[in-house]
């Protein structure tokens, strides 16, 4: 490997520049006035796919945005197939004002590249896309078979994935689904995700009278819905944060002895992690870290509340309706539409005889777990040892990525979770950047990865 390591250290800055061409591609997925620039942003990636060797590429059209995938097949007998899968699309700039430079053009400064996508997601494909170039032009060939899968709407919710997935399983079948779209640990501190929390979504709403009305006039012979409503919030949780809708924790698989002890040994700073949020202490169920809270538990927040007079000055209004917005992120085996039943019963249930409820259970997925000790897993470890110098801590994260369960209901398929952003480099907000330093390091793992399964046979 030290070759391949010499070959991406040589061409590094040739690797950034390209990149920097990438970046500059406003490929904004929910903006209807950046359609072309998606498109534009898909025949990039096509064209720079074959010009480091792989020539089997289509652009599959649908009715969204277009879908980019490549094919590499090894002249190996019975080498395991790669199939890696990442987003080329971005979220929207705004606010604007707040960013230091233009987002579109790519800035550097303190051994970062900034700009919109340079972390979600479009920097973790392309150092994917020069780790097989490094490969190619030293190795002459790939040691395993190698699929591409690169969307352009994973960013409004991947519309058209499954469906292009279903209609085309043979085209993926894969042993390893790999993809970057995660965090490391921290800076210098390589991870693999091995599990994800799941998401159910719902808003409530409590409806009173049938129209607003004085407060003067109508107040404490008609039930307030916003009263009402937070009344009724207070009853999903206790005071120590323990979910208290019934049958919520039936399904859930409590961490193992050997993940506690992962989780214990994983450098934290509590005081750090409070200070950084300004808050005086943190909060959470019982018995467990705080790391353990918020990526091995599952969780209800409620995450907006709407009702009543809420502009400038004073009304004294008693109001008709209220609403809440609520999510809950779940852990293995818990069922995301299992949930929606049993938090529309239990908030029924709770609901005075004074007001109407309606319950609408908004969208979902189902946590999922990757089996720590998988041919996959094992190359990521050796790979990241091998490009940072020290061994990766395996960790999960309290977010959801949709498309893994996808991979692994339809492909069959487990998945790899081998990420070289960090968590601060402000995806999604101004100023996002990526550590240059991880790009680097994340092309040598990358080509270590497929070195690595190339070991293996099928």
């Amino acid at each position: 490997m030290n070759d391949i390591q010499e070959y991406s250290t040589r061409n590094l800055q040739r690797f950034i520049d390209e990149l920097a061409d990438l970046l500059r591609i406003p490929s904004v997925s929910t903006a209807p006035e950046h359609k072309s620039d998606v498109a534009t942003c898909a025949e990039y990636i096509a064209q720079h796919i074959r010009a480091v060797g792989i020539k089997d590429v289509t652009v599959f059209q649908t009715d969204g945005h277009p879908i980019v995938f490549a094919e590499y097949k090894s002249s190996r007998v019975n080498a395991p197939t790669v199939l890696f899968y990442g987003h080329y699309d971005v979220q929207p700039v705004d606010p604007l004002n707040l960013w230091t430079n233009p987002p579109f053009e790519p800035t550097f400064r303190e051994g970062k590249v900034f700009a919109r996508g340079a972390t979600d997601d479009k920097g973790q494909i392309f150092l994917h896309i020069k780790a097989l170039e490094s490969l190619l032009k030293v190795r002459g060939e790939l040691p395993v078979n190698v699929k591409l899968l690169l969307e352009g709407e994973e960013e409004i919710g991947s519309i058209h994935l499954e469906e292009f997935i279903r209609s085309h399983q043979e085209l993926l079948k894969c042993d390893t689904v790999l993809i970057s779209d995660t965090p490391i640990y921290a800076p210098g501190v390589p991870s693999l995700v091995y599990g994800l929390r799941g998401l159910c979504y719902m808003e409530v709403t409590v409806t009173g009278p049938n129209r607003d009305l004085h407060s003067g006039s109508f107040g404490g012979a008609v039930a307030n819905p916003v009263n009402v409503l937070c009344d009724m919030i207070s009853k999903l949780k206790d005071r120590d944060g323990r979910i208290l809708i019934s049958g919520f924790y039936d399904d859930v698989i409590d961490l193992t002895v050997e993940e506690r002890r992962d989780y214990s040994e994983l450098p934290f700073d509590e005081d750090a992690y409070r200070k950084e949020l300004d808050i005086p202490v943190t909060f959470g169920e019982v018995g467990y870290s705080t790391l353990e809270r918020v990526s091995g538990r599952p969780t209800l927040d409620v995450n907006g509340i709407i009702g009543g007079f809420t502009g400038v000055g004073a009304k004294t209004v008693l109001p008709s309706v209220a609403k809440a917005k609520i999510s809950m992120r779940l852990v293995p085996n818990q069922q995301s539409e299992d949930i929606a039943l049993k938090f529309e019963s239990y908030f029924r249930f709770i609901a005075p005889p004074s007001v109407k409820v309606e319950v609408v259970h908004h969208h979902g997925a189902n946590p999922v777990l990757t089996p720590r000790d998988s041919m996959g897993m094992n190359a990521a470890r050796a790979a990241l040892e091998f490009a940072y110098g020290k061994k990766a801590v395996l960790t999960r994260e309290g977010g959801s990525i949709p498309v893994c369960l996808l991979f692994d209901t339809i492909l069959h398929a487990p998945t790899v979770l081998m990420g070289f952003g960090l968590s601060t480099e402000n995806a999604h907000s101004p100023d996002e950047h990526f550590l240059l330093d991880n790009f680097e390091k994340g092309i040598v793992a990358t080509a270590a990865f497929y070195e690595e399964m190339g070991k293996q046979s099928i």
